[in-house]
């Protein structure tokens, strides 16, 4: 069963800077794109870091002592001389966290929460820049429709996956909630159908009401069987 690649979900017009880039110009980008965040690369469009709003106020807090409360200067957003004498290598974050384009959604979403991260850059072989992907962007799997939740339950995980008929259970999805019914010869394979429709990306929870003609679970022998014994005193 394939999941969504980040590929499928990336933006690949991503605004960026070189390392070179002022603070002024930096800040001057965020504000006109309405975004948070860009990748900074080298001369080769290799991803090095990334710059965020954050890492500019933090810039500016510690260049700018406070005065009486207030500081001393105008916002980032201004023109100085400060802005223009930093650069984006001085402010960003780096190394950079990235992802490739076909690693999975849910790969790359575990990778943001680990990282505490808002934004990957989305890089090739060589850690060129080929595009962005935001929290917004993977969020983006839980707006799935739900006829579409269903069809990819029926073919790829009820037919494709386990072989069997297309009727085989019958498939409801509200709001992301997928609620099957139905009877299935063995109870393993309830198990397995049960564990694959969690696993499908923009389904937010499985309601299974599947029995089975046949309980296949293995059992643990008798403790007396177990050790060869006849159970006999």
């Amino acid at each position: 069963m394939k999941h969504i690649k980040v590929g499928d979900l990336m933006t690949d017009e991503v605004v960026s800077v070189l390392s070179v880039t002022s603070f002024k110009e930096v800040a001057k980008l965020l504000a006109q794109h309405n975004i948070s965040g860009l990748p900074v690369l080298d001369e080769e469009d290799r991803v090095v870091g990334v710059v965020s709003e954050s890492d500019l106020l933090s810039r500016q807090a510690a260049e700018r002592p406070m005065r009486g409360g207030a500081p001393d200067a105008a916002p980032w957003t201004t023109a100085s001389s400060f802005g223009a004498e930093v650069t984006a290598a001085e402010v960003m974050s780096t190394p950079a966290v990235t992802v490739r384009a076909e690693e999975t959604a849910p790969d790359a979403a575990r990778l943001m929460a680990r990282r505490g991260v808002e934004r990957l850059p989305v890089v090739d072989d060589e850690d060129r820049l080929v595009g962005i992907v935001t929290r917004r962007d993977l969020l983006r799997l839980f707006l799935r429709p739900d006829a579409e939740i269903r069809r990819r339950i029926i073919e790829d995980v009820v037919v494709s996956t386990m072989g069997l008929g297309a009727d085989a259970v019958a498939v409801h999805v509200i709001d992301g909630v997928v609620t099957l019914e139905g009877r299935l010869e063995s109870r393993s394979q309830i198990a397995i159908l049960t564990r694959l429709a969690e696993q499908l990306d923009g389904v937010v929870a499985v309601i299974g009401h599947v029995t089975e003609h046949v309980d296949d679970r293995i059992s643990a022998p008798p403790r007396s069987a177990a050790h060869g014994l006849s159970g006999e005193p």
